[in-house]
C-alpha cells in the first residue's frame, strides 16, 4: 500500500507523486524575492517607513492570479509561454514577447549579480572576483546537473531568505506606528509613486511567467496536477511577500524610525540598517546569507528563463536533459547572459539605484506580458480550463489595474 498524504489538497496522492509535482512554484516564488526585491523593500522602509506595507499585502492575491494562469497554460497545453504565443499569434508577436523577456532578464541578472557583488564587498572581496566565482559555479551546476537537481539546489539557496523574517522579528517594530503606516499613502508624491512602481515590478515580474510555464513543461506535469500546483503557488505567494514584508519592516523599524526619508546608497548601508539588533558580525553574516540566497535562486531562474524563452521561438533544443553538445544554443545563451550581466556589474555602477531601476522597468513591461497571458488564458485553453465568466472579469480587472497603475506610477515618479 502506498503511503498517502493526509492533507486535503493532496488527499490520496502518493508522497513521491506529490514531491515530484512540487518545486516549480516554490522556486519561482523564492526567486521572486530576489536581490532587487530585497533592495527595493529596504529602500521603501528607509524612505517611507510602513507606508508601503499595505501594498505588499495587496500584491499577494495578484501574484497568485498571474502565476495560476501561467501554470494552467503550461499544464494543459504542454507548451512554454513563448511557444504558445508563436502558435496563437504568429512569429512576429512571439519575437516581440521574447524581446521584452530578454530586456527583463538582462535587467534582472544585473540586479541579482549586483546584490551578490554587494555581499562580496561587505567582506572586502572585489566585484570581479565575486562575479567569476558566482558565474563559474552556476555554469558548472547547470551544465552538469538534471533539472530536478537544479531545482532543489535553487530551493536550498532560496531558503536562506527566511533570515530576513527573523531580522524583522528582532527589530521589534512599533505596533502603533505600523498600523498608522498602513493607512498612509501619499500618492501625490512622485518619490513615493516611484517606489510604488518599483515594488509592483519587484513582485510581478515578466520572467516569472515564462519560467514557470516552461518549467512545468520541462517536468512533464499534466492537467491532473493543477490542484496541487495551485496550492503550491498560493503558499509561495504568501511566503515571498512575508520575506518582502520582513525586509521592509526591519528597515522601517530602524532607519525609517530614527532617520526617516534617508535613501540607501549601498548594500553595506542596507546591511547595517537591517542588523543593528544582532551585533555587527552576526548581523553581517545573517544578512549575507539572506541576500546571497535571494540572488542565487533568482540568478538560476532568470538565466534559464532567457535560454528557454528564446528557444521556444527559435526552435532549438532547450532541455536540461540534453547534454551541452546536444543543445549548444540553450547552454550558450544561458552562459552568455550571465557573463554579459557580470561584466556590467563589474563596471562600478551604483548597485542600489540600479536594482531599484530594474524593478521600475519590470513594471513598465507588465502590460505586454500580462496582456499576452490574459489573451492566451481566454483563447488557448479548452473547456473546462479556459478562463471565463465572472472569474475572467475578476482576473482581467486585477491585471489591468496592476499594469495600468504600475505604468502610471512609473511615469509620475520619473517625470512628476
Amino acid at each position: 500500500m502506498p503511503v498517502t498524504v493526509s492533507t486535503s489538497p493532496f488527499l490520496g496522492q502518493p508522497v513521491r507523486r506529490v514531491l515530484a509535482i512540487l518545486g516549480t512554484g516554490i522556486v519561482v516564488m523564492l526567486a521572486d524575492t530576489d536581490a532587487g526585491s530585497v533592495i527595493t523593500a529596504a529602500q521603501s522602509g528607509a524612505q517611507w517607513g510602513y507606508r508601503l506595507l499595505l501594498l505588499q499585502v495587496i500584491l499577494m492575491p495578484i501574484l497568485y492570479l498571474v502565476q495560476e494562469l501561467t501554470v494552467r497554460l503550461g499544464l494543459v497545453t504542454g507548451c512554454g509561454h513563448g511557444e504558445l504565443i508563436l502558435r496563437r499569434f504568429g512569429r512576429g508577436w512571439a519575437w516581440f514577447s521574447v524581446a521584452t523577456l530578454a530586456v527583463a532578464c538582462v535587467g534582472a541578472l544585473v540586479s541579482e549579480l549586483s546584490g551578490l557583488a554587494g555581499v562580496g564587498l561587505l567582506f572586502g572581496i572585489p566585484r570581479w572576483v565575486t562575479m567569476v566565482a558566482v558565474i563559474g559555479g552556476l555554469v558548472t551546476i547547470v551544465w552538469t546537473a538534471s533539472y530536478r537537481s537544479v531545482e532543489w539546489t535553487a530551493i536550498a539557496f532560496g531558503s536562506f531568505e527566511l533570515a530576513f523574517v527573523w531580522i524583522a522579528w528582532q527589530a521589534h517594530p512599533d505596533g502603533a506606528a505600523l498600523l498608522h503606516g498602513l493607512t498612509q499613502a501619499p500618492l501625490g508624491d512622485p518619490a513615493y509613486l516611484y517606489l510604488v512602481t518599483a515594488n509592483i515590478g519587484a513582485v510581478i515580474m515578466p520572467w516569472m511567467v515564462f519560467y514557470q510555464q516552461s518549467a512545468v513543461v520541462e517536468k512533464r506535469l499534466r492537467p491532473e496536477h493543477l490542484t496541487a500546483a495551485r496550492w503550491e503557488i498560493a503558499g509561495g505567494a504568501v511566503l515571498t511577500q512575508i520575506v518582502m514584508i520582513g525586509v521592509l519592516v526591519a528597515t522601517a523599524a530602524t532607519i525609517g524610525r530614527t532617520n526617516p526619508d534617508t535613501p540607501l546608497e549601498t548594500v553595506q548601508q542596507i546591511s547595517d540598517t537591517l542588523t543593528p539588533f544582532l551585533g555587527q558580525q552576526l548581523g553581517r553574516v545573517v544578512f549575507a546569507c539572506g541576500m546571497t540566497g535571494a540572488a542565487l535562486v533568482a540568478t538560476i531562474v532568470v538565466s534559464l528563463t532567457g535560454a528557454w524563452g528564446v528557444g521556444e521561438v527559435a526552435g532549438y533544443r532547450r532541455s536540461l536533459a540534453d547534454h551541452p553538445l546536444e543543445a549548444p544554443w540553450f547552454y550558450g545563451i544561458f552562459t552568455a547572459c550571465l557573463i554579459f550581466a557580470g561584466v556590467l556589474v563589474s563596471s562600478g555602477a551604483n548597485l542600489v539605484a540600479l536594482s531599484v531601476g530594474v524593478q521600475v522597468l519590470n513594471a513598465l513591461l507588465l502590460p505586454i506580458v500580462l496582456g499576452f497571458l490574459f489573451m492566451l488564458a481566454r483563447s488557448a485553453l479548452p473547456d473546462p480550463y479556459r478562463l471565463g465568466g465572472a472569474y475572467a472579469a475578476l482576473v482581467g480587472g486585477a491585471i489591468f489595474a496592476t499594469a495600468a497603475f504600475g505604468v502610471y506610477s512609473a511615469i509620475a515618479g520619473i517625470f512628476g
